[in-house]
């Protein structure tokens, strides 16, 4: 049974795109007097995973998001689902997913990890169930017991949660959430 669901983001949660903008200083009659060297990312979430997302907990399964990259925009959308356990900036997912299992206990044979890309593929053979997008690097499809035939960004996280849930015995409970 699967009781964590480890995530990572850009090309799971997103769709990889990753968007610059430039933050300009405006003066006192709105004119622009600059650009202050400062850059705004931003990214875009899909709110179906966002969903089946904040209904794990309710049915006793912990999410945590692992990535790679540091970004406001992931913190931001970890607080608004209520995932507590966000580690960002992380090189060797690998190496931090055998660290935190030891520190929080976490049998991984009950884990699920879901990511895309080849960054991913090292601590995704640690767990016990494996899923990716269908856009995910083919290495990575390779070794994964289930592939979404969404991509990351659009409904990708929802449709391998979903499957989940139905193998853990537990999808008519997440039905039953809305109704």
């Amino acid at each position: 049974m699967i009781m964590h669901v480890i995530l990572d983001v850009d090309g799971t949660l997103t769709d990889g795109g990753i968007i610059y903008g430039e933050s300009l200083q405006t003066g006192e009659n709105g004119g622009n007097i600059g650009n202050t060297e400062h850059f705004t990312q931003t990214k875009k979430f899909s709110v179906k995973d966002g969903l089946i997302l904040k209904a794990l907990p309710k049915l006793g399964i912990t999410t945590i998001i692992l990535t790679g990259r540091e970004s406001q925009a992931t913190s931001r959308r970890a607080a608004e689902l209520d995932i507590s356990l966000v580690l960002q900036n992380i090189p060797n997912k690998m190496e931090e997913l055998q660290k935190l299992a030891k520190r929080q206990n976490i049998n991984l044979s009950q884990a699920a990890y879901i990511g895309d890309d080849l960054n991913d593929y090292a601590a995704m053979q640690l767990c016990g169930f494996k899923a990716c997008p269908a856009d995910s690097a083919m290495e990575i499809q390779k070794i994964c017991d289930y592939i979404s035939a969404k991509n990351g960004g659009f409904g990708a996280v929802r449709d391998i949660c979903e499957e989940i849930l139905r193998r853990n015995g537990q999808y008519s409970q997440f039905l039953a959430l809305f109704t």
